[in-house]
C-alpha cells in the first residue's frame, strides 16, 4: 500500500548533483557566523588550521596534504602538472579514463590538447575493466594519466580494492593515478582500502588521492576539498594551485563539520535509510540496480532515460543527466528519507501508467 506523498510544493526535489539534502551542520553555520567578524583578513590562520587538520585525521605529514577549491581545483592542477612535466620532458601525455566516470579530468585535459581514451566499464556489472584500461598504456610512448572515481560516478559502486592496489604497485614510472575519492565518507564495505592507506604504505611515488567536503559534510557551495600524495608529487602539483583558495567561511566550516561527530553520524544514518527505502522500492517493481556505495543510486529506467528525466521534472522531481554509454539506466541522488518517499510514491505512479 503506497499513500499518496506526490510533491505538492512548486520546490522542485533537487536530486541531481549528489548534494546532500539534509544541508550543512549547524555547527558549521555557528562557525561560519562567528568568522565573519575575521573575513576582512586573509584566511591564513584558518587555513592552517584546517590543514593541520587534515593531516591529522589522515595520518599524514602536512607536506603530504593539499587543500583544493573542491577536490576539482587538484584534479585540474594534477592534469596541468603532467600535461607541463611531458613537454618540459619532450613527452607525450595522455589522459585514460573508465566510461561513463566523474568527467572533470577529462573537460581539463580537453582544454589543454591532451588526448583522451575512454574505456568502457565491464558489460556483466560495470565495474573498471583493467585489462582494457592498462592496454592503451601500454601501447603509449609516453606519460599516462589515469583518473579513477573510487566509488565510482554515476555507477556508485566500488572497484575490485585488491586488484587495483596490485595494479598501481607494479606501474612503470611513467604511469599516474588520480584516485577520486569524493564519496569516500559512504562506504560500508569492509573490504575497501582507500588510496590514502596505499600512499602511506608507500606503494607508488605516481599516486594521488583527492577528497571532498561537498557530499557527507553537506558543505557543496563553500568549495572546500583536498588532495593527498607523496611530498614530491604534492609539491609539483601545489606549485599550480591557486594561493588562498580555501575562504574563511569554508575552513572553518570544514573543521567544525570534521568535529560535529553526531552530524556526520546523522548524514550516513540518513542516506543509508534512504538507499534502502529506494532498493526496496526497486526490488518491488523489478528494476534492477547497482550495489551503491555512495549517497545516490544508478537504476534501471528501461525505454528512454531522457524522457524518464523529463517526466520526472513534470512531477517535481530533478534526476541525474542521461550517460549514453550505459543505456536505460538514470542516477538520483539519495536524498532525505522525507524526499525519498515522493520519489518511491512517483516510481509507482509511472508503472501505474507503463512508463518504467
Amino acid at each position: 500500500m503506497h499513500t499518496s506523498t506526490q510533491n505538492k510544493t512548486n520546490e522542485l526535489l533537487r536530486l541531481d548533483f549528489n548534494e546532500n539534502s539534509l544541508g550543512m551542520s549547524d555547527s558549521a553555520k555557528a562557525a561560519i557566523l562567528s568568522a565573519l567578524d575575521g573575513a576582512a583578513r586573509y584566511p591564513d590562520q584558518e587555513r592552517a588550521k584546517l590543514m593541520s587538520k587534515v593531516a591529522d585525521i589522515n595520518g599524514v605529514p602536512e607536506k603530504q596534504v593539499l587543500l583544493g577549491n573542491g577536490s576539482i581545483e587538484s584534479i585540474r592542477a594534477v592534469v596541468q602538472m603532467l600535461h607541463d612535466k611531458a613537454l618540459k620532458t619532450d613527452k607525450r601525455f595522455q589522459l585514460v579514463i573508465p566510461d561513463p566516470t566523474f568527467g572533470c579530468a577529462e573537460l581539463y585535459a580537453h582544454s589543454l590538447g591532451v588526448p583522451v581514451v575512454k574505456v568502457p566499464l565491464t558489460r556483466d556489472n560495470y565495474d573498471l575493466d583493467f585489462d582494457n584500461l592498462q592496454e592503451p598504456a601500454t601501447k603509449f610512448d609516453g606519460i599516462s594519466l589515469f583518473y579513477l572515481c573510487n566509488p565510482n560516478n554515476p555507477t556508485a559502486i566500488i572497484t575490485a580494492t585488491d586488484k587495483l592496489k596490485v595494479w598501481i604497485k607494479n606501474a612503470p614510472k611513467n604511469h599516474y593515478f588520480l584516485l577520486d575519492e569524493a564519496y569516500f565518507g559512504y562506504i560500508t564495505d569492509p573490504n575497501f582500502e582507500s588510496g590514502v592507506e596505499w600512499i602511506k604504505q608507500g606503494l607508488s611515488d605516481n599516486l594521488i588521492v583527492v577528497r571532498t567536503f561537498s557530499k557527507l559534510f553537506g558543505l557543496a557551495g563553500l568549495r572546500v576539498g583536498y588532495a593527498i600524495g607523496q611530498p614530491q608529487i604534492i609539491a609539483e602539483i601545489g606549485s599550480l594551485m591557486s594561493t588562498d583558495n580555501i575562504n574563511v567561511s569554508g575552513a572553518v566550516a570544514a573543521i567544525a563539520t570534521l568535529e560535529d561527530e553526531a552530524f556526520l553520524a546523522h548524514s550516513l544514518q540518513t542516506t543509508n535509510q534512504a538507499r534502502q527505502m529506494m532498493e526496496t522500492a526497486l526490488d518491488e517493481l523489478g528494476l534492477r540496480y547497482l550495489p551503491s556505495q555512495t549517497n545516490f543510486i544508478f537504476y534501471e529506467v528501461k525505454g528512454s532515460v531522457q524522457t524518464y528525466i523529463d517526466r520526472m521534472k513534470e512531477h517535481g522531481i530533478a534526476v541525474g543527466r542521461e550517460f549514453p554509454s550505459i543505456p536505460g539506466f538514470n542516477r538520483i541522488t539519495l536524498g532525505t528519507p522525507e524526499e525519498m518517499a515522493v520519489v518511491i510514491d512517483t516510481l509507482h505512479l509511472f508503472r501505474k501508467k507503463g512508463w518504467v
